[in-house]
């Protein structure tokens, strides 16, 4: 069976919850960004974007670009908040949800005969209980739905065919593709490869040779937005993560824990809720090259306390000092008290990301 995969995106999520409380800031370009000497973009309205500033830039750069935007520091009891009210609204009308942060997630459509029509309806559905608008990328893997809910932001709904993907982003940037940084399309243009359809004339042994036979081959196959990655769809019965992806790479060790412990209270929020508490606590680092390593803790007695995971998270990364910039981070709880948890847990995949 073809598969039918949906790729949500709340909008400018944090600052959307921020305008929803101070609606007088619509229209304006909106920063919500810590303040301190070494704060960095959480997020950044449409309006701040059109200046160039974007996630995980430095918001003393992002002063500079934008010097007239309002600065709002980030509330994420409130966006735990927000976020919980969009993904119940969703996984009341949709079975299969994989949830990769606050405010995206991947949803199976394969047993829906409209797929395009039950997502209008809960988008729909969103905006009118929460006042958050989506957009929706829909294609047959991962890699296609994602690109998709990027085309046509904010409030768009795109449905691809792999090969309808291939041509339409035939002349874009190898980097429009999740996972190939500036870095990669750097090394890329120096092979004469600036557009995804060179990237997909490459020889494939040749970008083996120079990527390494993993990544080089990797990034052939994401050029024909071939991805068979499937949907954690128990991920919940056994453990539960969140990861973020950075829109550049990170390599500020301040900042770096500033993310573990966002994620960290994300994680300990879900296992608060369901009165579930864990024993294992890991920690997932895909370095500029996608090097991908786990670090894991078991601990004594099981905890869902937000303090202790990212004490311990914390102290993972600096344990295993990632030798690059790092693209993604990643924070778990697992071996859960309930009998038999122990026994089904799989602690993160380990190598290069699919």
């Amino acid at each position: 069976m073809r598969r039918v995969i949906a790729h949500c995106d709340v909008d400018a999520f944090y600052a959307s919850v921020e305008l929803l409380r101070r609606p007088e800031l619509r229209g304006r370009p909106v920063i919500v960004s810590g303040t301190g000497p070494r704060a960095v973009v959480t997020t950044a309205s449409y309006e701040a974007r059109r200046f160039g500033v974007h996630s995980a830039m430095p918001a003393s750069q992002a002063r500079r670009l934008c010097p007239q935007a309002i600065v709002i520091p980030p509330d994420f009891t409130a966006y735990r908040a927000a976020s919980r009210a969009v993904w119940d609204i969703v996984r009341a009308a949709v079975a299969v949800v994989e949830q990769v942060g606050l405010d995206e997630a991947y949803l199976d459509l394969t047993p829906h005969a409209a797929p395009k029509a039950l997502m209008r309806d809960v988008v729909a559905s969103v905006r009118d209980r929460t006042g958050l608008t989506v957009s929706v990328g829909i294609g047959p893997n991962r890699l296609v739905a994602k690109v998709a809910s990027d085309c046509e932001k904010p409030a768009g709904l795109v449905a691809l065919s792999r090969e309808m993907a291939c041509e339409r982003f035939a002349a874009a940037a190898p980097t429009l593709l999740p996972g190939i940084g500036p870095k990669t399309g750097e090394r890329l243009h120096e092979m004469g490869i600036r557009t995804l359809a060179d990237l997909r004339a490459a020889d494939a042994d040749a970008l083996a040779v120079r990527f390494g036979e993993n990544l080089g081959r990797w990034l052939h196959r994401r050029a024909h937005f071939e991805d068979d990655t499937p949907l954690e769809v128990d991920r919940a019965a056994v453990s539960r993560s969140s990861e973020t992806t950075f829109d550049a790479d990170i390599a500020d060790r301040a900042r770096q824990e500033e993310v573990l412990r966002e994620l960290a209270a994300d994680v300990c929020d879900g296992l608060g809720r369901r009165g579930t508490r864990g024993r294992t606590i890991g920690i997932k680092v895909r370095l500029a090259d996608f090097t991908t390593v786990t670090r894991a803790r078991t601990v004594e007695a099981p905890t869902n306390d937000a303090g202790t995971v990212a004490r311990i998270a914390c102290e993972l990364l600096r344990a295993y000092d990632p030798p690059q910039p790092v693209r993604l981070l990643g924070v778990r709880v697992a071996a859960f008290e309930e009998p038999g948890a122990d026994e089904q847990l799989q602690l993160f995949d380990a190598g290069a990301a699919a």
